[in-house]
């Protein structure tokens, strides 16, 4: 079988996934980065290499995103490079043909994508502040002695949601607290904090933003129910769950890398199993001195050789390597 291989690194999770020609799902898996994105993108690797053995599926293509993208590129061989919101867009369109707003919610930023006609119309993100996100509900999840896989549960039970102060994370937390000492019901408090964050996407990431159905909900944190229940209340309208909602970006990148090898008929970059599982890769940065820009240079290693360099806004660092050794780089 051939499959392309889709690989979405972000700072709090590491997903990959196979398909077919077909844009069917083969396989997929969800890590935590653990603040380590080169042991995650191996670990990971090492799982899809086993399964291809097994399984006789031949990688015939590699599409990465997220913010780790160029490191998996590096370390995997890409053929496409893209950012999250084109990848979110075109996992999402392909499953739902007329969405017109896509939410996503991640472990420490949130975005929203609007579509007209199957076509990135606008879009925003924020990535300042990090309430609403899966880190922050973990956080509060951890602090109230509960699993996060209950919080959503939780508050689904809810009757009568509590007004929490949801346009900061901080204020969210202290509210919190202060109606926890008043004797409010546990799973009202729970719910009353999924509506303060949903207020928060909307004032913040969706100001300005006309939202129309179809409206699809992805990212890691669509996985809580409350989340999901206070999205439909404040917007008034139906919200759509993907299946594989935790890892449309990896489908948005695999899904790229079918039509690029498809259209191009190119070799593809991937440099296989065993140069990804052995060696040992290092990642370093420093600041380049060389113009007022002060960039910071990432570098890139197996062993002792340099396998790619990027950060640099005139390329010199990233031309000073040969085609071959940056391979792997070339956004399409």
């Amino acid at each position: 079988m051939d499959c392309y291989l889709g690989i979405d690194i972000g700072s709090v999770s590491s997903n990959l996934v196979l398909v077919d020609n077909d844009y069917n799902l083969v396989q997929k898996i969800y890590l935590r980065t653990q603040g380590n994105p080169v042991k995650a993108i191996r670990e990971g690797f090492s799982i899809i290499a086993d399964s291809t053995k097994r399984k006789n599926i031949f990688i015939k293509g590699v599409g990465t995103t997220g913010s780790g993208r160029y490191l998996a590129a590096v370390l995997i061989g890409a053929d496409v490079i893209k950012n999250e919101i084109t990848a979110h867009a075109v996992a999402a369109a392909h499953l739902y043909p007329d969405v017109k707003t896509i939410i996503e919610i991640g472990g420490q930023d949130s975005k929203i994508i609007i579509l007209r006609n199957g076509i990135v119309n606008d879009f925003a993100m924020n990535t300042v502040c990090a309430a609403g996100t899966g880190s922050f509900l973990d956080q509060q999840a951890a602090r109230l002695s509960m699993n996060i896989q209950d919080f959503g549960e939780m508050a689904a039970l809810s009757n009568q949601a509590v007004r929490i102060a949801g346009r900061c994370g901080v204020f969210a937390e202290s509210d919190m607290i202060h109606k926890q000492q008043m004797g409010y019901p546990m799973e009202d408090i729970v719910m009353g904090l999924c509506e303060a964050l949903v207020r928060n996407y909307l004032n913040n990431v969706g100001k300005g933003k006309r939202i129309e159905d179809p409206v699809v909900f992805q990212g890691g944190v669509a996985a809580n129910a409350g989340l999901r229940r206070a999205f439909a209340k404040v917007l008034n309208m139906p919200i759509n769950i993907p299946e594989h909602y935790d890892v449309m970006g990896a489908i948005g990148a695999a899904i790229l890398a079918v039509e690029y090898m498809q259209r191009s008929r190119t070799p593809s970059l991937f440099k296989g199993n065993s140069f990804i599982l052995e060696g040992d890769f290092k990642t370093s940065s420093h600041e380049c001195s060389g113009c007022p820009n002060i960039c910071e240079v990432v570098c890139i290693k197996r062993d002792r050789e340099v396998l790619a360099f990027w950060g640099d806004r005139c390329k010199k660092w990233e031309s000073s390597l040969s085609e071959k050794q940056g391979s792997g780089l070339k956004v399409v």
